[in-house]
């Protein structure tokens, strides 16, 4: 009986949209979405009435108010209406985290980005002669020039640039690759497949931890397209390992005219060893051994955004520009915008790494890490049932970059006795901007390395709001 007079005291649909706050809320969304919220909310509360354990003592009779109704409606309209992927702290110390986007753009070219999203821009169109133009123009040079290759092209991503490189190269002729470098890129995409989506034949040799030149050079057939090496950037093979050097495979696959293609992954433009970070392969490098082709990301370790950059000799780029999966797998106005803005940071490597948050990120003493983790404890409020405390650790590059590097960091651990580091973890990750921390010896970690200066100061205000609702 008491369930049957709850059910009844639900208000009309009619009644709660003769409320002054329905007028309101029709006005930022419609009448459409305001019934549908009013009905979402009420058929909630008619399912809760009618649960097998439903307490009519504990159930809260203002919630059949229609206020009270209307301002569960607000919340749901808002929640329904907010964009599923939105902006989020990272407070993991994986730099590159690639769930979370991987790098973050400088202001240069976040503000680059902007000005072609709210203007027509000169995407393909020739300022002197008011005609058609070349697409790639805007970044070609300058890529050209940090890496001192002949020619330069961009598509969407670096296993786009793989596949239209072997398509464009060496379609259904055998391309020779070592075993030890069949790897897997992420996301469950392996080079076998990638190549055998563009058409070529995989030929491997040698064994998973050692290849030799005589290796390469007795798989050579009549129907030999290419050599393609890959840069092991997420992984390392140590130990009883055997490598062929890039210049000697290039002599001997030249003498035999033919190309040798490398995919870099990741990718870096200048050396960083001088920051404290292990050696790996500079672009620049690569195209100095007489690497024909050379692809790699724009949205690692280059610091920009989502793009396969591809450098390499003229007659071979203008292969990759005639074919026909270049449109498929052409860049739009914004990647180019963002990708030529980071580019023109690197003619000051200076400039770069200050402005270019991955390189900065990378670069940075861990004292200003230190800073940003003393600036977050000073804005949290004390609460008898947390503690908080500041602590060195070890964060991640991440993005398949540097795989066996830890950097130095500082931690900010959060403990409790009156609920998991698992579920503030959740809660922390349902706040307005999402904040994605990690979690180490039970304690939930803020990592600082990855939490930008400008963040500091929101991040501590959600921690407080989750913290004072757990009290």
């Amino acid at each position: 009986m008491v369930k049957e007079e709850l059910l009844k005291s639900i208000p009309a649909v009619n009644d709660i949209l003769a409320e002054e706050k329905s007028k309101k809320i029709k006005d930022n969304y419609s009448r459409a979405d305001l019934l549908d919220g009013i009905r979402y909310v009420t058929d909630k509360i008619r399912t809760k009435i009618l649960a097998d354990d439903f307490s009519p003592a504990k159930f809260d009779q203002d919630l059949l108010k229609s206020e009270n109704i209307l301002d569960s409606v607000k919340k749901y309209l808002k929640k329904i209406y907010q964009p599923e992927m939105s902006p989020a702290i990272n407070a993991t110390g994986v730099v590159i985290h690639t769930n979370l986007g991987r790098s973050l753009l400088a202001e240069s070219a976040a503000e680059a980005v902007n000005n072609v999203a709210v203007h027509y821009s000169t995407l393909e169109i020739d300022k002197d002669s008011g005609e058609r133009g070349d697409r790639y123009s805007s970044v070609q040079d300058i890529i050209k020039k940090l890496t001192g290759a002949e020619a330069a092209l961009v598509v969407n991503n670096n296993a786009a640039a793989v596949t239209l490189v072997l398509a464009a190269v060496a379609e259904d002729q055998e391309v020779v690759i070592s075993r030890g470098e069949l790897v897997e890129i992420g996301g469950s995409f392996r080079v076998p497949e990638v190549m055998e989506q563009s058409g070529a034949k995989l030929v491997e040799v040698g064994s998973t931890n050692k290849v030799y030149l005589k290796d390469y050079l007795n798989a050579v057939t009549e129907e030999t397209g290419a050599f393609l090496k890959v840069h092991t950037s997420n992984y390392r093979i140590q130990g009883f390992t055997e490598t062929v050097d890039a210049e000697e495979l290039v002599n001997d696959a030249h003498q035999r005219e033919i190309p040798v293609i490398e995919d870099l992954g990741s990718g870096i433009i200048f050396d960083l060893q001088s920051y404290g970070l292990p050696y790996e392969p500079t672009v620049k490098e690569s195209i100095d051994a007489g690497i024909d082709l050379v692809t790699f990301s724009g949205d690692k370790l280059l610091g920009g955004p989502q793009a396969g950059i591809i450098v390499g000799k003229k007659k071979y780029i203008k292969k990759l520009e005639r074919h026909p999966l270049l449109r498929a797998l052409r860049v739009d106005k914004f990647t180019l915008a963002a990708l030529e803005a980071t580019l023109k940071l690197y003619r000051n490597f200076e400039e770069a790494v200050d402005k270019i948050p991955t390189l900065k990120m990378l670069t940075e003493a861990d004292s200003k890490v230190k800073e940003r983790a003393e600036k977050l404890s000073s804005y949290l409020e004390e609460h008898d049932d947390f503690s908080f405390k500041i602590e060195k650790d070890t964060a991640r590059i991440g993005g398949g970059s540097y795989p066996l590097t830890e950097i130095k960091t500082y931690i900010l651990t959060i403990d409790s006795d009156i609920i998991s580091s698992e579920n503030l973890a959740y809660k922390l990750r349902q706040t307005e901007m999402p904040i994605f921390s990690r979690i180490k010896n039970q304690k939930l970690i803020i990592d600082l390395k990855t939490v930008q200066e400008n963040e500091i100061k929101l991040l501590a205000e959600e921690i407080n709001k989750v913290l004072r609702e757990e009290v």
